[in-house]
């Protein structure tokens, strides 16, 4: 018979998880992240700050998926994920968004290129291991908001 498994201190104890798209950069104690933090009783001013400091590396004002994890002890830890393929994608085509009709009406374009660097910087986040996998992946999303790949 296994030995029992310990369980973790009751104030590392995991209480949930919070997911938040926040703008690189730009976090404010404002809504939508102080109401969500404050209903935790999470300190927002601490996740505000290393939130920005974290996310200087990424591009001002690009949407950040955000997993905060919080504690029992009202403590968190988060980690800051890329931004959305279709992020990406709006950059590469130079569109402020997609078509409102994808499949009938083009938005634009991207180059292979574009899809195989695109590809990449999401791999640790996608279903795959492969880059090709990947590509079609963020193929299937230009599809999807109607950008066309070209050669």
């Amino acid at each position: 018979m296994a030995p029992p498994r310990s369980k973790p201190p009751r104030s590392k104890q995991k209480l949930g998880v919070l997911k938040l798209e926040i703008p690189a950069g730009r976090a404010a104690p404002g809504p939508p992240i102080g109401p969500a933090l404050g209903q935790h009783r999470l300190n927002i001013g601490d996740f505000v700050r290393q939130f920005n400091e974290r996310s200087q590396s990424l591009e001002p004002g690009s949407p950040c998926r955000t997993e905060i994890s919080y504690f029992r002890d009202n403590s968190f830890i988060f980690e800051i994920k890329q931004p959305p393929v279709s992020y990406f994608l709006r950059q590469a085509a130079g569109l402020p968004k997609g078509s409102q009709q994808p499949g009938r009406e083009g938005a634009g374009s991207v180059s292979t290129a574009d899809v195989r660097r695109i590809a990449e910087a999401k791999l640790a986040e996608l279903n795959t291991d492969d880059v090709d996998a990947a590509m079609r992946v963020v193929a299937g999303s230009a599809r999807s908001m109607g950008i066309e790949i070209r050669e």
